[in-house]
């Protein structure tokens, strides 16, 4: 392990008495270094996570944040973690947090702006201590700010607690600092990537690269084109296109790598950490010039100074505050390009000649930064590894995926009657729709990285795939929890205004569902999704309209089917089934739902437009009287509660009717236009027009059959009759 910067505290770990500066790349003189797999940089103190799942530190620990009291420079090992295996560590200012491999966090150092999570704004927690509001959660990732915290569930979930003097929370307007985790609510529904902490400013990554920034913006750290802090998250919009699968944070600057190895910078840039050539700060991301010639793998930020690793030739360049000899240039001169870091580095693959000392040269793993220093794990020369890469999504913990192996493995746990805790922690994955949205990308070509309005960026048939895998007996236990997870949590929790069009492909993957398809369902999943989709605001609503119009006719024509077939029942069972009330509601999104896709239908021609015909509809519904109470509602007179009970009329989606039932409809028009001449044109006897009804029924009117290809959906004479 190498490191360089500001060591006052003995943050560096290494012992070289009273230098208080390291201005180039040394060698640590920790004993475990050749263990150590990842590194946290607080301001004055440093965490060193070991290969074995154990944690050690050193540095100043004013507020406790070493979690022991050693005082030495050497890294003291943090003895109440000794029984956990830890996966994952981070610093803030002046705390420390560690994630072990149960996904719980631990917590230890200064609280008081509720930087813990523990609930409490105690000064200092010298001992590590459990997160307990965290304990129903397993947690994949957590980042520390200088007083914030953010932590990202394999579900989904976005957890945020501590200071909240600039938004850095990202819950809201009006929100002061919270000493406990709270759900960011806005950004549910997206299958996040990462999640990650600046100074006074946070960021949230998709899986298909959207990037979300909220918090501290004095000098455009978040992206947005201006210098207005926001208090949600906001989406920053020109990165959209580059296919970001990175970010790393300064105190007031932000970086971001690309699937291609781009590197963008922007915020502060008053010390040149943003790599263009100049002191100025950038209000929008901005693509390093310097570097475009070679891909970067791998970056990382401190608190004013940046670090970029190029695998191909292996070296590493800095840019940025130099002061305390972060950058590891020899010197202590702020640099505004990237600058190559100096020591000898190659890459694993390139042979050293046997005349030189394979030990002189340094083969780069990974680098960590924090503050104003900069360590960089290595592999050994008689045993070279590649670095690592960003980029890959192996090995990520990213928001958990519903696939072939996690079915499996699930359904083996269902087998083995597995413990309350972890059946709660299947059905909470399988009711998160970040976890379904995340779940079929359309990574040929990097296609899901295109998600747009227009581009749902998911497969499609890898979804019918699945469904009907999980329609073999085996799963049966198991499809009974994703019916239980759908009906209670997931389609009641559908939000109308989702964040982003990925949180949207959610509509486009239930209604593949074998049971929404069964109609003992059509109750508790069917019709509350058409509900849900009824719901959505005027934009999203518009969203999916243009995915309906790209997919699969096929896939369009069973949707078609599901909502007829979904009508059709209820008409069945109209008088046994269902109060009216509740009839009315769910037969009304039904129709609805039909309606939508017709006029999806009518711009795209998916399908023929009888394949919207209902023929049921002439014999469970009397179409006179129908029609008489659509003509009524439209005239805008008020009937009797007792002739309201059912108030949905099919007149108004007249492209469910076939032939037969559009005749009777123009039967019936045709008498009640005959009617109303005679009566006078003031419809002012409501009851009258209402006894028409057995008359009617009696009374055909002879000539008042039109061709139904005449009819061709328009309104019949006389009535404002919707199309």
């Amino acid at each position: 392990m190498l490191c360089w910067g500001h060591s006052d505290f003995g943050q560096l770990g290494v012992n070289h008495g009273s230098i208080s500066l390291i201005l180039e790349p040394i060698a640590s003189t920790f004993s475990l270094a050749r263990c150590v797999r990842q590194v946290a940089c607080g301001e004055n103190h440093s965490i060193f996570l070991l290969d074995d799942g154990q944690v050690y530190s050193c540095g100043g620990n004013s507020a406790g944040q070493l979690g022991h009291d050693h005082h030495v420079r050497e890294p003291g090992h943090v003895n109440a973690l000794a029984s956990e295996h830890i996966v994952h560590v981070a610093c803030g200012r002046s705390h420390s947090v560690a994630l072990n491999t149960q996904g719980q966090i631990f917590s230890w150092g200064a609280g008081s702006d509720g930087q813990l999570g523990h609930s409490t704004t105690e000064q200092c927690i010298p001992v590590p201590r459990l997160i307990k509001k965290l304990n129903q959660q397993k947690i994949l990732q957590v980042s520390c700010g200088n007083q914030h915290c953010l932590a990202l569930s394999d579900d989904g979930q976005l957890f945020t607690w501590g200071q909240n003097s600039h938004g850095q929370l990202g819950l809201g307007h009006g929100f002061p600092s919270q000493s406990s985790p709270q759900r960011v609510k806005s950004l549910e529904g997206i299958p996040l990537a990462q999640v990650t902490a600046g100074g006074f400013h946070s960021f949230a990554l998709s899986l298909s690269g959207a990037v979300f920034g909220w918090g501290k913006n004095n000098s455009g750290q978040l992206g947005l084109n201006d210098e207005k802090v926001r208090e949600s998250p906001c989406h920053v919009k020109p990165l959209r296109t580059q296919k970001v699968v990175y970010i790393s944070c300064g105190e007031e600057h932000t970086a971001v790598l690309t699937k291609t190895g781009g590197l963008f910078t922007f915020g502060a840039g008053g010390c040149g950490q943003l790599g263009h050539d100049s002191l100025h700060n950038e209000i929008n991301p901005r693509r390093i010039l310097e570097l475009m010639g070679s891909e970067v793998s791998q970056i990382a930020c401190g608190r004013q100074h940046t670090i970029a690793y190029v695998p191909s030739s292996g070296l590493l360049y800095a840019f940025g505050c130099g002061d305390r000899g972060q950058l590891g240039t020899g010197h202590r001169n702020n640099v505004i390009c990237p600058t190559m870091v100096k020591g000898k580095w190659t890459t694993h693959c390139i042979k050293i000649p046997s005349t030189i000392n394979p030990s002189s040269y340094n083969i780069i793993k990974h680098i960590f930064c924090g503050w104003d220093k900069t360590f960089v794990l290595c592999s050994k020369p008689e045993k070279p590894e590649p670095a690592e890469d960003f980029r890959s999504c192996q090995n990520r913990n990213y928001t958990s995926c519903i696939n072939d192996e996690t079915i499996e493995d699930w359904r083996q746990k269902v087998i083995e009657n597995s413990n309350s805790n972890t059946m709660n922690g299947i059905v909470q994955t399988l009711s998160s729709s970040a976890c379904w949205n995340g779940s079929f990308l359309e990574k040929t070509n990097d296609e899901h990285f295109k998600t747009s309005p227009k581009i749902p960026g998911i497969d499609m048939l890898s979804i019918k795939v699945l469904f009907e895998k999980l329609m073999n007996t085996q799963h049966s236990r198991l499809l009974e929890q994703i019916h239980k997870g759908f009906e209670s949590f997931l389609i009641p929790q559908l939000s109308s205004s989702p964040p982003d069009v990925e949180a949207m492909r959610i509509y486009l993957i239930l209604p593949e569902f074998p049971l929404l398809q069964d109609s003992k369902y059509y109750i508790t999943l069917t019709l509350p999704l058409a509900m849900a989709i009824l719901r959505l605001d005027t934009n999203p609503s518009k969203v999916l309209d243009n995915w309906w119009s790209q997919i699969c006719p096929n896939y369009f024509f069973r949707l078609v089917d599901l909502y007829k077939g979904a009508v059709v029942y209820l008409l069945n069972g109209r008088k046994t089934l269902l109060i009216p009330v509740l009839f009315t509601s769910y037969i009304t999104a039904g129709l609805r739902l039909l309606e939508k896709l017709h006029k999806v239908n009518v711009k795209v021609r998916h399908v023929e437009h009888d394949k919207f015909y209902i023929p049921e509809i002439s014999s469970l519904v009397d179409i006179q009287e129908d029609y008489l109470m659509w003509f009524l509602n439209q005239a805008g007179l008020k009937m009797r509660a007792s002739i309201m009970q059912d108030s949905v009329t099919l007149c108004s989606y007249p492209f469910v009717f076939d032939a037969q039932a559009k005749t009777k409809m123009l039967q019936t028009d045709a008498e009640l236009q005959m009617q109303v001449a005679v009566n006078g044109a003031n419809l002012q006897n409501v009851f009258t027009l209402l006894s028409l009804e057995p008359m009617l029924a009696k009374k055909p009117i002879p000539g008042a059959t039109r061709k139904e290809d005449q009819l061709g959906g328009r309104c019949p004479k006389g009535a404002e009759y919707p199309l």
